[in-house]
């Protein structure tokens, strides 16, 4: 096994490991007042909001048009948005909403990608970026865990099985990022951009709508907190 892929596969599964982690202190009942703990989840789910839209506008935007033509990649941009909408639709249509677990896993995965394609040439870059990942999957789990437990009684069991399982997909697409994508960097563009256009839907139909609190201050700053967090790692990549 070549020193990259290595890297590559620990990197991947230690920023991955920080899905279930966050599910699992969504998983605590009641570790806060009540008051205390509803205002905290907005918080939490704006903060999620800041670092997705953090991921779109540092990270796969700019990466992906980088890699491609400017017709394609609005294309894959606008692509995304289409079918996530298509998405959102058919699982509201059978009553389930899962727009934050599906946020999160469009941020993961290409992510993980880049971050695989990444380590063929700089790898201090990639753990900043895995070290990145890992901070935004954290509330992105806890969100997307709620969300699915709201979704209707589900057996703890099963939940913390569903987010274990997302952690192997890391390593997987980093793989892919190392080996397959880093000779094609245009289909690795179109991949981010599709995702990007794909969490702006998201971001709008689902999660920001589910964020404002009356007379509370704490989860519109959530959003700023995210944001700001994500251009830490930003400016930390940038050197």
């Amino acid at each position: 096994m070549t020193e990259a892929l290595l890297s590559a596969l620990i990197l991947s599964t230690a920023a991955g490991a920080a899905i279930p982690a966050g599910a699992a202190l969504a998983s605590v009942e009641r570790f806060m007042p009540n008051w205390i703990e509803h205002e905290f989840r907005h918080s939490v789910i704006a903060f999620g909001g800041g670092a997705l839209f953090s991921a779109i506008a540092l990270v796969l935007v700019p990466e992906g048009t980088e890699r491609m033509p400017a017709a394609p990649a609005l294309t894959c941009f606008v692509a995304g948005g289409l079918a996530f909408l298509w998405a959102d639709r058919t699982l509201a249509r059978r009553g389930s909403r899962a727009a934050q677990f599906m946020a999160m896993m469009l941020d993961f995965l290409p992510e993980a990608m880049a971050l695989g394609a990444l380590l063929s040439g700089n790898a201090e870059t990639a753990t900043l970026l895995a070290l990145l990942i890992a901070l935004q999957n954290l509330p992105e789990g806890f969100n997307a865990y709620r969300e699915l437990q709201e979704n209707g009684p589900s057996h703890r069991g099963r939940l913390a099985l569903i987010f274990l399982l997302v952690v192997p997909l890391g390593p997987l697409a980093a793989f892919l990022g190392l080996n397959v994508l880093n000779r094609h960097p245009a289909m690795l563009g179109g991949i981010m951009l599709f995702a990007a256009g794909g969490i702006v839907y998201l971001l709008f139909e689902d999660v920001a709508p589910q964020v404002p609190l009356k007379r509370s201050w704490a989860p519109a700053f959530g959003g700023v907190a995210g944001f700001a967090f994500g251009l830490a790692g930003h400016l930390v990549l940038q050197g």
